[in-house]
């Protein structure tokens, strides 16, 4: 069994699509941080393990999620259909065979696979409607991409690990993670593990994952303002580890 840690802040709209697609052996772990639209009692009706997590914060639902797992492989990831669980496998099976210790999604633009409107609770009808030439700047904006590619140049150019995109899809041992005791609790999280894995001496690698036009825009890095408080977190990471 691998589990799945899911930080979410109102994605009731999408759960469903995320969920039927999960893997077998693979265990939903739904952190919900606050959510306001029912998505908690949506996860636990699929069959989800529900955590709730008072602390606002990315960096806290995922911290969350990792306490309340007890498989040796963890995987995260983004519940907003952004990404397709089925291809979990692509990050999980090199930690599993032991050939790498953290694996990351790096995302590549796709155009969707959707379920059909009865297997979705009508979640198709609203990604056909985002299909559009459109629908591109929901899933990946141009301000988002440039921040995400200058702080992973950062990161080659002070670590040298050869990370190109802080995706949200990425797998490891649990308790080898809990051992790097990652200390941020906001944006920054996902660039801590990063680091403090590298400086660990764990093998790092990329494995392409789709990345996928959603049918909303992103609560945080689909804004430009957004997208500075989402820098500034991790530059702050990244000039702490630097000390």
């Amino acid at each position: 069994m691998i589990d799945v840690v899911l930080p979410c802040l109102n994605e009731a709209q999408t759960l469903p699509w995320v969920l039927e697609r999960m893997p077998v052996g693979y265990r939903p772990i739904v952190v919900d941080n606050g959510s306001t639209d029912g998505s908690a009692r949506i996860a636990e009706s699929y069959g989800a393990t529900v955590v709730r997590e008072r602390r606002r914060g990315f960096g806290s639902a995922c911290h969350a999620g990792l306490l309340a797992a007890t498989a040796e492989v963890v995987c995260f990831m983004d519940p907003d259909a952004s990404l397709d669980p089925r291809q979990l496998p692509r990050v999980a099976d090199p930690v599993l065979a032991r050939e790498y210790d953290l694996v990351l999604g790096r995302r590549r633009l796709r155009a969707p696979a959707r379920p059909t409107s009865a297997e979705s609770g009508g979640f198709a009808s609203a990604a056909g409607s985002a299909g559009s030439a459109g629908s591109a700047k929901h899933v990946w904006p141009a301000h988002a991409r440039l921040g995400n590619a200058l702080v992973a140049w950062q990161l080659r150019r002070t670590s040298g690990t050869p990370v190109r995109d802080l995706g949200p899809m990425r797998a490891c041992r649990r308790r080898a993670l809990l051992m790097l005791g990652l200390a941020d609790r906001r944006f920054g999280y996902p660039l801590e593990m990063v680091l403090r894995a590298s400086t660990a001496g764990w093998r790092i690698m990329e494995r392409d994952v789709d990345y996928l036009p959603r049918t909303n825009r992103a609560k945080v890095t689909g804004t430009v303002r957004g997208t500075l408080r989402t820098i500034a977190d991790l530059r702050a990471v990244l000039a702490a580890d630097q000390v």
